[in-house]
């Protein structure tokens, strides 16, 4: 009865993605190339791209540039000095009176290859996910069926190359059909992204009449937990700060020091609690202040979304969340304060019977909109200081660690942006409300998603609006080890692709 259920569900879903030729047209070549695609997306994963080994993001790019050149697009690099290059390709169209632009990006998350199950950069197939049970598979011949619930595994899988191989595959498909593009076209793949896009806002003050465009798609992210395609009007913005507090110049003996010479750990450890309540709301004196509230439109949205919690947390084996009895959809749409990463001395069976001599947190804030990331950085700075320590911004030598009781380095990270969130009621976001729902069926409809994407930079450099499509599943593991898609989210991405390059 359940799976009866389900298919019935989805039948709107099927109706509507068979009455948009372009989609069809998809479909059918993804049916008769599926090893193909496949080979392509392996290609690409194969190649590492953390954002500091330039030599390989160089080869990324590159690999990205003949991609574009096999179909035809005009393709460079764009690129200023210290920066990893954004991927530039263009298509113009005959009498197109606008211009669609899509971004995503091509670099990744660090890794650690102990922590995963296979080597990030040898892309692997799998049954099914590894905590189901998932098994190495090997992939089908060509003319072989893949089973879409099998996963690919490797680093940037989900986040964020399937884009980029779902958007060529899709222009493959349309022209194969004999179907054109309406619009201009352009496409911006950024190697940075994971590292802040320190750089993005550089190359686009420089490149700002090639990069153009009525509105840019920002292709990244994973859907909605339902596994509903979601569109997305914005990103929390993000500040990234580490916060360092400090003991006795050198570790000391536990026993011979302890209850008296501070503890670094201790310290931390207080410090961050007075940063938060016991329900997640922070306590940073003003961090709240500017927010613009959600409009009429943007509060039913979020109303009308399907409400996953219940699952998730039997999912993540949560027996409680940070806000309840607020959602997940409406806690997103707020700032939060999240501790990243702790450090000091060592634990498991290296740990020593030591008081630390400094210990360290990072925090990434991720901001909503009418927040400015540097004032809420001072913000939290002036908290520190509240708390009793005296607040540099390098390293302390010994004069200073002898002067104060309590001392705390607190630097920002470089990067960082605002947040962002276009409006659901402008003429494009409708069209492109109907253009998604006409190839995947009915989108959950989303104010703001939760992570941070760069769109701050988009709309200040560039002038457009921003609309976040993506097409990853949700549980892809992004940013952390044994990152995979669920194939059937690339074969869906592929579809929604190709009735975008075609509205």
């Amino acid at each position: 009865m359940k799976r009866l259920l389900l298919l019935v569900s989805l039948l709107p879903a099927v109706a509507q993605a068979q009455s948009d030729p372009a989609v069809t047209a998809a479909r059918q070549w993804r049916q008769q190339h599926e090893r193909a695609i496949v080979d392509d997306f392996f290609a690409l994963l194969s190649i590492p791209n953390i954002a500091a080994d330039r030599d390989n993001i160089r080869r990324n790019a590159d690999a990205i540039i003949a991609m574009m050149k096999r179909r035809g697009i005009t393709a460079t690099l764009l690129t200023v000095p210290g920066a990893n290059p954004v991927v530039f390709g263009e298509i113009r169209t005959p009498g197109a009176t606008r211009t669609i632009a899509f971004y995503a990006h091509y670099d990744g998350q660090p890794v650690d290859p102990k922590e995963w199950a296979s080597p990030p950069f040898a892309p692997t197939l799998r049954d099914r996910a590894i905590e189901n049970g998932g098994r190495p598979v090997p992939v089908p011949a060509a003319g072989i069926p893949l089973d879409p619930e099998s996963r690919i595994y490797a680093r940037s899988a989900g986040d964020d190359k399937a884009p980029i191989v779902a958007m060529m595959t899709a222009l493959d498909a349309i022209r194969a059909a004999g179907l054109k593009t309406r619009s201009n076209i352009k496409f911006a793949f950024e190697g940075e992204e994971e590292a802040n896009s320190t750089n993005l806002e550089r190359i686009f003050a420089a490149n700002r009449a090639a990069l153009s465009a009525d509105v840019w798609l920002i292709c990244d992210g994973p859907l909605h937990q339902t596994r509903r395609q979601s569109i997305v009007f914005g990103a929390r913005g993000i500040a990234a700060v580490d916060v360092t507090v400090y003991g006795p110049r050198v570790e000391l003996h536990s026993g011979h020091y302890g209850n008296w010479a501070p503890n670094p750990a201790m310290l931390l450890a207080r410090l961050l609690a007075s940063m938060k309540d016991d329900s997640g709301r922070v306590l940073i004196d003003r961090f709240y202040d500017g927010i613009q509230p959600l409009s009429e439109t943007e509060r039913r949205a979020i109303a009308d979304a399907p409400t996953p919690d219940a699952d998730l947390m039997r999912e993540f084996w949560l027996g409680a969340t940070d806000g309840a009895p607020k959602t997940l959809a409406e806690l997103i749409t707020l700032p939060s304060l999240n501790i990243r990463g702790l450090a000091s001395a060592r634990t498991g069976s290296q740990a020593a019977g030591v008081i630390p001599s400094s210990a360290t947190a990072a925090l990434d804030i991720r901001l909503v909109k009418g927040m400015d990331k540097d004032a809420i950085v001072e913000r939290l700075i002036d908290h520190v200081r509240r708390q009793g320590f005296f607040v540099v911004s390098t390293e302390p030598g010994a004069e200073v660690r002898r002067a104060h009781p309590k001392v705390a380095r607190v630097t920002a990270r470089p990067g960082g942006y605002n947040s962002v969130r276009t409006s659901m009621d402008l003429p494009i976001s409708r069209e492109i409300i109907r253009v998604v729902e006409r190839a995947r069926g009915n989108a959950v409809k989303i104010p703001n998603m939760g992570a941070g994407v760069p769109l701050d930079i988009f709309e200040r450099n560039l002038g457009a609006p921003t609309i976040v499509l993506p097409i990853a599943n949700h549980d892809d593991n992004q940013h952390s080890f044994d990152e995979h898609l669920r194939l059937q989210n690339l074969w869906d991405g592929i579809e929604l692709m190709a009735a975008l390059l075609t509205m």
